[in-house]
């Protein structure tokens, strides 16, 4: 087992990693965080281990979230996270959706994960080192962008990862992910202990 030492950045999914998955989440109001997510973070935050969301929000494409609603979900998010003594220090989404949808948002792009162009503008935008970082989700997605952006990757079993990792074994991609874990709560421990790979 290699040790790698503290990661640069955790990325983190928001649904079904540190809120429910509530499907196409529309308004704060249905905002519920994980249990243990919060403290986590705050695990994260006092180690100096910058904390990023990078999240999917295609409810925007098909016209059902408006740029200014999602915002405020986030500062809720923020608000949420804030009263038990965690941060995050960047939020990343993406807008798009290649197939459903209407006007600038329905089309083909390089942030939508799987493809790790949110992972790369963090890394440009917050001088993060990506070979050192960690990607958390709980979805095949999750994990090919932190791949392709040269993560560390965990999957976590809340939201959708029980599913998930039914579809990485029926496909064969059980190498997506250096470690499981059954709550990001012991993901977060993994990191800190270094992440060990392999």
């Amino acid at each position: 087992m290699t040790k790698r030492g503290r990661p640069s950045a955790v990325f983190l999914d928001r649904d079904g990693v540190i809120i429910r998955d509530a499907g196409y989440l529309r308004t704060p109001r249905g905002l519920r965080l994980m249990p243990g997510a919060a403290a986590a973070i705050a695990r994260l935050n006092r180690a100096g281990i910058p904390v990023v969301v990078v999240t999917n929000q295609s409810a925007m494409a098909r016209g059902w979230l408006s740029p200014e609603k999602l915002e405020e979900i986030h500062a809720e998010l923020r608000r949420r996270l804030a009263a038990a003594g965690a941060y995050l220090d960047a939020i990343y989404y993406c807008p798009h959706h290649p197939t459903a949808g209407v006007r600038e948002h329905r089309r083909e792009c390089d942030c939508r994960k799987p493809s790790p162009g949110m992972l790369l503008q963090a890394a440009r935008e917050k001088a993060i080192r990506l070979s050192d970082a960690v990607m958390i989700g709980d979805k095949i997605s999750d994990l090919e962008a932190g791949r392709r952006a040269g993560c560390a990757t965990a999957l976590v079993l809340s939201g959708e990862g029980r599913r998930t990792q039914g579809q990485m074994r029926a496909r064969g991609l059980e190498a997506l992910a250096d470690a499981v874990f059954t709550t990001f709560p012991r993901a977060v421990e993994w990191c800190l202990r270094g992440a060990p790979r392999g």
